[in-house]
């Protein structure tokens, strides 16, 4: 008989999966066929069976165990085995089943399971041939079993025909007729590129395709597995499998540029590499011999998983969850295995226990992402930046010159040191402070008079003197002499000063020194808040500082946040500089000199934003606001400029280089380093020259990186074993035992040599004693042309997860791809040239 839709009541277009993948045609024992336990006897078990005398010992009841060959087939202590071959009535699992007694039925009733007639009867068949068992059909290494014979040999275009024919014959059936030449090009054209052809190219197929179908089908695969869009079309179920995502999944869900890692897998289909070096290079490319960028890049594949930058998280807790998603990713992609069922408790069904499970783990704990990404693109572990082609020879150059350049600046240093001496016995006080930013400095406020509520502003045009809301308190600790102790009531004001607007560079900062309990308010700026906030600020939040600029809306503005840099009782210099760009991106935070690792968000203020306000320049304090209680302050300064790093510096070292040139003789070690740096940065020329020249160089090299994308690589823990601890239940914070990586006991072990790491973990995937990776990559791709896939729980390969509707041929598939170097183009071809392929739906 011939297959037609109406022949199974359902649509054209749902037909091929079901011819071609004959579910319809479910592999059961019946008198004509020898039972296999593996397609007959195993499924009834497990469904039935296996959660109470299975593999977890948790869950297993009266220590009985049949899941494997030992647990059915020998005596245990004074019990008979459950299974005596040949022997039915008195083996104990088929009396079980049939007795009438409620208390020894089995299933019990309580499990709401209870075996069909047939099912039983199967068993019984089983039993008295003699129980072959097998073990589970997935954990045998597939082989290449011989071509079946078949009547119809014309119609074979190739293996995968022999073997779908085979079934339909013995089923009495005969395939549909070949599509006509239009379906069957548009059905090519959508399964390798994922397009639709144009009218032009269906046209020319047509024309060709009546005069050599064979030939012409073969040569339009080629051209189209030339295109790029084979590569893009394979690439998103790839994809998708790795989990791919541009954003980081949890909590903020800010961007990051992943997208390079997805080029790759896009380049590696079209350049058609080889299926073992595609796993190698995404599960290990790290630890190659000298890895490429392309290498590092494809290990993008393991840093697809969420992450968060959420303040609640606990940062042990993260790192289980990110080690968590990668062993279950590995599980599905490669595997085809629930291993996540044995984070908690031994998997009820597969022989992979919880031991297994972190000694998984252990291969993906051994790395050096962080537990939090920080809500940035380049936040929460290694990466690398991935330059243009046109920056790509200066960026590989910049590195070698800037060594250069350092080399002849060290140099230099060494050969100065009579010179800074002849300076150090002549310098003064006013020698350090010639040296100290002036250009348009508009403004500076000593704040060390040392009593009063008023005092002087220094700066080169004509000022008002400050002002205090209320009675200062003065300190005699501070950095420049006497230093107000500010209060609630007592910010000081300071008239029209530093009035800048959004497309305006500039700088601002001071000394402050905070009290033992956290404080939180603005420092230094100029903020209205009945006007939401609009200005600029300077602020301490705890531990932190913050800047922000804010037009009238609060929600329009850009802000910068440092990390936990405050020091309650220690004076610390604080400074921000501004590019004028109106991004958040253009603020930079100094702390005692030095730049903080800045968190900027992402914001830009609007075109027509304003930060300008009238209120005047505050010092400890926003307008009609409490001001910061118990916080010392001094030396404030202005300028209408983004000052450089080495200014900001020069700042916050002067108070320290006049205390070291004023101790003469009995000056710290530290003080004369720092007294050394300030001779070679303003008083040596030479050293000057180079110092700009390598400033240059490693700015030209921040420019590139800026404009370049950059990928999350992984980058393992050097001269250190992977190693991880049982969680109990799966808990971050129930530690147990320590296990050391190594692949599930019940599959093949590493190969001989291969590392106790992720590349011995990646050459374990791809060895040919691997029975599982071919199977599913295999059933993978076929899911991808047909629809459903041989085995339809493409990540389920387990005893509980669906039996191959055609065993045979998904191991004649497996073993053919393993022995042809995985070689993704053939396999693909064989599906769609084939004669179960072109047959009409």
């Amino acid at each position: 008989m011939n297959v037609t839709p109406s022949s199974f009541g359902i649509s054209p277009g749902a037909l091929i999966a079901t011819l071609l993948l004959p579910g319809a045609f479910v592999l059961q024992g019946n008198a004509a066929e020898a039972i296999s336990y593996n397609r007959d006897i195993r499924p009834i078990l497990a469904e039935n069976c296996f959660s109470c005398h299975g593999p977890d010992p948790g869950g297993r009841k009266a220590g009985l165990r049949l899941d494997t060959e030992a647990g059915l087939f020998e005596r245990r202590k004074e019990d008979p085995a459950p299974v005596l071959r040949g022997k039915p009535e008195e083996s104990e699992l088929y009396k079980r089943l049939i007795t009438k007694d409620q208390d020894e039925v089995m299933p019990p009733p309580d499990s709401h399971k209870a075996l069909k007639p047939e099912e039983i009867a199967l068993l019984k068949r089983w039993i008295e041939s003699g129980a072959p068992w097998q073990k589970h059909w997935a954990f045998i290494p597939p082989e290449k079993a011989p071509l079946p014979a078949v009547g119809n040999a014309a119609w074979v275009k190739n293996p995968i025909d022999q073997f779908v024919l085979a079934k339909l014959e013995t089923r009495g059936l005969s395939p549909a007729p070949e599509a006509d030449a239009r379906r069957l090009f548009r059905r090519v054209h959508l399964d390798l590129t994922g397009l639709p052809p144009t009218p032009e190219d269906v046209e020319a197929f047509v024309a060709e395709f009546q005069f050599d179908a064979d030939g012409t089908l073969s040569q339009w695969v080629d051209r189209l597995m030339q295109s790029k869009a084979w590569g893009e079309h394979r690439a998103r179920y790839w994809l998708d499998a790795a989990r791919y995502g541009d954003t980081h999944g949890l909590h903020i869900d800010n961007y990051r540029e992943m997208w390079p890692f997805r080029d790759w897998v896009i380049r590696a289909f079209n350049a058609n590499k080889p299926f073992s070096e595609f796993t190698v290079e995404q599960i290990a490319g790290d630890l190659l011999p000298q890895p490429t960028e392309n290498q590092l890049i494809a290990t993008g594949f393991q840093r697809c998983n969420i992450t968060t930058a959420e303040g609640g998280t606990i940062a042990e807790e993260n790192l289980a969850n990110y080690a968590a998603d990668r062993v279950q990713t590995m599980g599905w992609v490669y595997l085809g295995l629930t291993t996540n069922c044995s984070q908690c408790h031994d998997h009820k069904f597969d022989p992979f226990t919880t031991r297994d499970y972190y000694s998984m783990a252990a291969f993906f704990r051994n790395t050096t992402q962080g537990h939090s990404d920080r809500n940035t693109k380049d936040g929460g572990g290694p990466v690398i930046t991935i330059p243009s082609e046109a920056d790509r020879p200066r960026w590989k150059a910049l590195p070698g010159l800037i060594g250069e350049v350092r080399s002849q600046r060290d140099a230099r240093r060494s050969a100065v040191r009579e010179a800074y001496a002849q300076w150090l016995g002549a310098a003064t006080r006013a020698t350090l402070e010639a040296a100290l930013p002036a250009k348009d400095l508009q403004a500076r406020i000593p704040l060390n008079e040392g009593s009063g509520n008023t005092g002087k502003v220094v700066a080169p045009a004509e000022v008002p003197e400050y002002q205090s809301g209320g009675e200062l308190k003065w300190v005699n600790d501070g950095k420049l002499g006497p230093a107000p102790l500010l209060g609630k009531d007592t910010a000081i004001t300071a008239g029209d000063l530093g009035d800048f607007e959004k497309n305006q560079p500039f700088s601002f900062g001071l000394w402050v020194k905070t009290p033992a309990a956290e404080v939180n308010g603005m420092l230094l700026g100029r903020s209205n808040t009945a006007e939401g906030q609009k200005g600029y600020e300077l602020s301490v939040n705890g531990k932190a500082i913050s800047v922000t600029l804010t037009s009238t809306a609060s929600t329009d503005a850009i802000r910068a946040t440092s990390g936990k840099v405050v020091k309650p009782g220690a004076w610390q210099h604080v400074f921000v500089t501004y590019d004028g760009s109106a991004k958040s991106s253009g603020l930079r935070i100094y702390v005692d000199g030095k730049l903080d690792t800045s968190r900027p968000d992402t914001r830009v203020l609007s075109k027509d934003a304003s930060i300008r306000t009238k209120v005047p320049l505050r010092i400890g304090g926003r307008l009609n606001r409490p001001g910061l209680e118990e916080v010392a302050v001094q030396e404030v300064r202005m300028y209408g400029r983004k000052l450089s790093d080495r200014e900001v510096k020069d700042l916050a070292d002067g108070p320290a280089l006049v205390a070291g040139l004023e101790a003469g003789e009995k000056r710290s070690k530290a003080q004369g380093d720092a007294l050394f740096e300030h001779y070679l940065a303003h008083e040596d020329s030479a050293y000057r020259e180079l110092d700009g020249k390598l400033v240059a160089l490693e700015a030209e090299r921040e420019q590139i990186k800026a404009r370049s994308p950059l990928t999350h690589i992984q980058e393992e823990v050097k001269d250190k074993m992977p190693m991880a601890n049982i969680l109990m239940r799966g808990q971050y914070n129930k530690v147990g035992e320590a296990v050391e990586a190594v692949p599930p006991a019940a599959l093949h072990p590493l190969p001989e040599g291969a590392p106790k790491n992720r590349l011995g973990l990646a050459q374990w995937l791809v060895d040919k004693a691997n029975p599982l990776t071919p199977r599913v990559t295999v059933n993978r791709f076929w899911q991808e042309v047909f629809g459903q896939g041989i085995v339809r729980t493409p990540e389920d390969f387990g005893i509980m997860g669906a039996a191959p509707s055609h065993g045979e041929l998904l191991d004649w598939l497996a073993a053919d791809f393993r022995d042809n170097g995985g070689d993704v183009r053939r396999l693909f071809k064989m599906m769609v040239t084939s004669a179960t392929y072109r047959q009409s739906a």
